[in-house]
């Protein structure tokens, strides 16, 4: 998804967060509503205790007291009346918590012998509300986040007594406690969880840092083995497996260096034998054709030992560097050009990056004639561009090219072709500098070899 993150470390922060936020959410719901229905029960609790005592006094005075003693009482939000006339009993919807909480507290108050009527009323209480309902710190509607009830009972010698009543939620401060209680205890779960991913993310981006450390030089230092057990086991594998590739490349190095070594003696003979020929045209082919086997088992040692792994890392002038391969070039009369500048110099290992450019324009020049190097330098990479006018290659071939002794043409005379290591070689110190080379046909015509050096991959 586009939405999340694309590090695993924002995707599991994300996910966390995302959680402990509902979480949170669905808790302060439940607990605000459990501490809405608990006051509101209290309220009911003492409205019903009032109603409660009013009947009890009215039960223990003569009648003509009582009217009295009703005046007294009557005032919202419980206003009491007599003699009216008798309610006709309602069920209450079983969903109607008000209604049953209400209906429960009262009978429990008044005994379980008396004879209540207890109906819902949806508008306001009779009388003059306006001032009655009004307590202090709050206005008219105040408890319409209540409810209103007439509640209709008998005295002992039959007479009905009739309250109109209203239960609303008892005044409490803001739960400010509960808000306080619910953020400290969100902000130590964030806290922990950003510890705890970062904790089991770190490994990863230091196991692929080391991964992109190895592919640029298998001397790497190794992983250190700590932490977790799982992260122990993956270095200690990596480690291994680092070690292997460092033996393998090694072993294959010497087996080619010792090739070298013993191909050259017998060229060496064959050269001396080749100079006691009398036919001089003969012995010109002789010599040519060892010089070629010399130079291919030297490129081929070359290209497979990589010896520029062992130059040391320098800042170099990417300009001077380029104004010293054209300079070169034109003492031998070959056209190079160059366009664009690079301001800030580039950490990289100079004789390599030399090696590189040469085997480009060599290549640029054996089949386009003439050379254009093209700068860019974006801050955070220079990229090389290497342009020629020869004839290009085919779409199938642009990476072939890179394969060892593939030549684009069916000769294979060095004249024409060249040993076919060059571009190998070139893209080998391009990666070891954490970089790439690739190539692009131009149109109409001729080719582009694309080097792209970033500023801190040379010294991995």
């Amino acid at each position: 998804m586009r939405l999340l993150p694309r590090s695993l470390f924002g995707r599991l922060v994300v996910v966390l967060l995302g959680g402990l936020v509902l979480a949170q959410l669905a808790t302060a719901y439940i607990n605000l509503t459990e501490r809405d229905q608990l006051l509101y029960r209290a309220g009911g609790m003492r409205l019903a205790q009032q109603i409660s005592d009013i009947v009890r006094l009215l039960d223990s005075l003569p009648q003509a007291e009582r009217r009295k003693v009703v005046a007294v009482f009557n005032a919202p939000p419980l206003v009491v009346s007599l003699d009216r006339a008798p309610l006709a009993p309602a069920a209450a919807a079983e969903s109607d918590f008000q209604h049953a909480m209400f209906a429960s507290v009262l009978r429990y108050a008044l005994g379980d012998d008396a004879k209540v009527v207890i109906a819902r009323t949806p508008g306001a209480l009779p009388g003059p509300p306006h001032m009655g309902m009004m307590q202090r710190g709050r206005g008219p509607g105040a408890f319409a986040a209540g409810a209103s009830f007439l509640v209709q009972t008998a005295l002992r010698d039959g007479t009905r007594v009739t309250f109109d009543s209203h239960v609303s939620p008892q005044e409490a401060a803001a739960p400010w406690r509960l808000v306080l209680t619910l953020v400290v205890l969100l902000g130590t779960v964030i806290v922990l969880s950003l510890v705890a991913v970062r904790w089991v993310t770190g490994p990863l981006s230091v196991l692929a840092t080391a991964a992109q450390g190895l592919g640029e030089n298998i001397n790497h230092p190794p992983l250190a083995e700590t932490g977790p057990a799982e992260v122990q086991r993956a270095a200690r594998a990596f480690n291994t497996m680092q070690r292997r590739l460092a033996r393998f490349i090694s072993d294959r190095t010497r087996i080619l260096t010792a090739m070298s070594h013993d191909l050259k003696t017998p060229i060496t003979r064959m050269r001396l034998r080749a100079e006691s020929l009398e036919d001089e045209a003969l012995r010109g082919k002789f010599v040519h054709d060892l010089e070629e086997m010399e130079a291919m088992v030297t490129q081929t040692l070359e290209f497979m030992r990589d010896t520029s792994a062992s130059e040391p890392v320098q800042r170099i002038d990417v300009m001077a560097l380029l104004e010293s391969l054209r300079s070169d070039y034109s003492d031998t009369g070959k056209a190079v050009t160059i366009e664009g500048a690079c301001v800030q110099p580039l950490s990289g290992r100079p004789l390599a990056l030399r090696r590189c450019l040469t085997n480009l324009l060599d290549n640029a020049i054996r089949y386009g004639e003439r050379a254009t190097l093209r700068v860019e330098d974006s801050g955070r990479e220079i990229v090389i561009r290497v342009l020629d006018e020869g004839p290009g290659m085919t779409p199938q071939d642009l990476e072939k090219a890179f394969e060892p002794f593939f030549r684009g043409e069916a000769s294979r005379s060095r004249e024409t072709g060249g040993s076919g290591l060059g571009l190998g070689i070139a893209r080998n110190i391009a990666r070891a500098h954490g970089g790439e080379l690739v190539l692009k046909n131009r149109a109409p015509r001729g080719l582009e070899a694309i080097l792209a050096l970033p500023r801190t991959g040379a010294g991995a």
